[in-house]
């Protein structure tokens, strides 16, 4: 989500305007000499004295993660020795992935005795059967490397999410999906036939034991499929997939005076519907997207623009010119800059290209494994940081909060035209996300996994700025959290597990119906606990509280604000009622009740 924030207090817009030109014509250049991400993991002596961390370089509480040491199984059974070692002494345990994408605490252990289990090297697949179309794969499989073998076996993955630096392992510890209402839907592991799991066990099992599950243990095979980890280890996941095909995708901007009934209906007419929302601009862009004969002509690729590697030293420029904007409550130069890089992307057809090459124009037609996901600058060789993924933690990049959730299907006109009347009051409030490539929604269903999808939903994906100082307040945040609350409370919208501020996971497990045969499997599976930790314990309801209520917490979202103090009293930001949502509870500036006009 490489962003540009041209400043309105620049002498010359014509410079922003040409080095955000240049860093996408660059952009297209570089895709392959990128410096990849490191590993999360990172020790003080071997794999011993280690800590860990996600890739944008902090959780939302800031804090840092610790455990005694690090394991790298490189086959199942290295593994099951792995876990059967740890819980023969006892020690708590907690699976990280080579990447790390996820924002909570997911991947942290509890205190500084525990063990790490990595599964950077289970990147193996097992089998290809092209006349069952399964893939059999080892859960540190990369979602670009299971698209990549079944497509090299005349098979395609019908639906999963845009960004394919995740592995298969973290989609089935949180849910990750695309966007469709087709089919069984556009979560990943809906699409799963059968997982492998390795456990803790009792002396008399060796301490560790390995379990089948598919639909013949139907009861846990829907609790594995959304597991967050605390179940044991997956080492193998079956898919079931499909025979190749062709997709046919067009982008169309509108203006968003219909837009609550579109948002509807406008997925059950397009199979891998999605929807880019810039309110603040008025603008809607419909991705028209569908299924096609194999033998329509075309090879298109989707090489999606901020996915791409970007130069480190304009990155650098653009997180100034950002804070700087943030410093200076620079509204007119966020939304000046939001317009730009909304008409740039469109323009460049977000990295659509017809041949692989270049964009010659609508539709482009291309191979599901071409067009489904992307991510190269993870594909990468080391260049010295020259170049890197926009929010590598090492660079002066990107560093946002991501606030994502899912609203009944029924309900999102409601929900639209809340934040339509919302933005009323502000016209320019929301500019900071049009800066983030705005609203995406994608379209989800009903999942019989127990911690899935409970309905028909659309899932909102909100990225905005975050300051390196937790005290200090952003330009606006009142608005966006009372965004968040709306969704949360009044149209009782799911967080996604993998993202989101600790505020969005309280309460969150009496949302899910399932909730309680997820628990019992999890006490059938790990009644010690081992794989558990403070974080998973507190999402799931069973000790404590995500909320950490302390001076200026609810600037972090660590908190909903209660008092002052919570917010930034000496900085001139109090905790106030909600505009449109009264019951929202948020950090307004206290000058900022007068409307500041585009």
């Amino acid at each position: 989500m490489a962003v540009v924030s041209p400043s309105c207090h620049c002498r010359s817009g014509a410079f922003w305007h040409n080095l955000f030109r240049l860093q996408c014509i660059l952009s297209l250049l570089l895709v392959a000499v990128s410096t990849p991400p490191e590993d999360p993991v990172k020790c003080a002596s071997g794999n011993t004295n280690c800590t860990v961390t996600n890739s944008y370089g902090a959780f939302p509480d800031r804090s840092t993660c610790r455990a005694a040491n690090v394991a790298y199984p490189t086959n199942e059974a290295e593994l099951v020795s792995i876990v059967a070692a740890a819980t023969r002494a006892q020690r708590k345990m907690r699976v990280v992935t080579r990447f790390g994408h996820s924002i909570p605490k997911l991947a942290c252990t509890d205190g500084k005795d525990g063990l790490l289990i990595s599964t950077k090297f289970l990147n193996r697949t097992l089998k290809a059967d092209p006349a069952a179309l399964t893939l059999t794969v080892e859960s540190g499989v990369s979602l670009r490397q299971l698209i990549g073998e079944a497509a090299k076996a005349g098979m395609a993955l019908p639906y999963a999410p845009y960004w394919w630096g995740l592995t298969v392992g973290g989609l089935m510890g949180t849910g990750a999906h695309g966007s469709s209402l087709w089919g069984k839907g556009s979560a990943i592991h809906d699409y799963v036939t059968e997982i492998q799991m390795v456990s803790p066990g009792s002396a008399d099992e060796g301490f560790v034991r390995v379990r089948v599950l598919n639909e013949s243990t139907l009861n846990e095979f829907n609790a594995a499929k959304v597991s967050l980890g605390v179940l044991g280890v997956i080492s193998q996941v079956t898919f079931k997939l499909q025979p190749m095909f062709k997709r046919s995708l067009t982008y169309v901007m509108k203006n968003d005076s219909d837009f609550g009934d579109q948002a509807m209906t406008f997925g059950k007419k397009h199979e891998f519907a999605d929807l880019l929302w810039y309110p603040t601009q008025g603008k809607v862009v419909y991705r028209i997207d569908d299924r096609v004969p194999s033998n329509t002509s075309g090879n298109g690729l989707y090489d999606f623009l901020p996915f791409r590697s970007q130069l480190s030293a304009a990155l650098a420029i653009i997180r100034s010119t950002e804070e700087t904007q943030e410093a200076l409550r620079d509204a007119n130069g966020k939304c000046i800059g939001a317009k730009l890089i909304t008409s740039t992307l469109f323009a460049s057809a977000y990295g659509l290209t017809s041949n692989g090459v270049i964009f010659t124009g609508y539709p482009v037609v291309g191979n599901q494994s071409r067009m489904m996901s992307s991510g190269t600058c993870l594909d990468s060789l080391q260049d010295g940081m020259i170049t890197a993924c926009a929010w590598d933690s090492r660079i002066k990049g990107e560093f946002f909060h991501q606030t994502t959730f899912s609203i009944p299907l029924t309900r999102v006109k409601d929900f639209i035209n809340d934040v339509k009347a919302l933005l009323k009051i502000e016209p320019k409030s929301l500019c900071g996300l049009e800066l983030y490539y705005g609203f995406l929604m994608r379209y989800v269903t009903a999942s019989p996994a127990y911690l899935g999808k409970e309905v028909e939903a659309l899932d909102f994906d909100l990225t905005y700025y975050r300051s390196k100082d937790p005290l200090t307040p952003r330009l606006f945040e009142d608005y966006i959290e009372e965004i968040e609350q709306m969704a949360l409370f009044k149209y009782n919208a799911l967080p996604h597990w993998g993202k989101n501020r600790n505020v969005a996971f309280d309460g969150v497990i009496k949302k899910y119906k399932n909730a309680p045969d997820f628990l019992r499997v999890k006490e059938k599976y790990d009644p010690s606990g081992l794989f558990s930790s403070e974080w998973t314990n507190q999402i799931l309801g069973l000790k404590g509280n995500v909320t950490i209520v302390k001076e200026s917490c609810a600037l972090e979202g660590l908190c909903i604000c209660s008092e002052d103090i919570h917010c930034a009293p000496k900085k001139g930001y109090f905790c106030q009622s909600g505009k449109v949502y009264k019951e929202a509870r948020v950090c307004a500036r206290a000058s900022d009740t007068r409307r500041v006009e585009l």
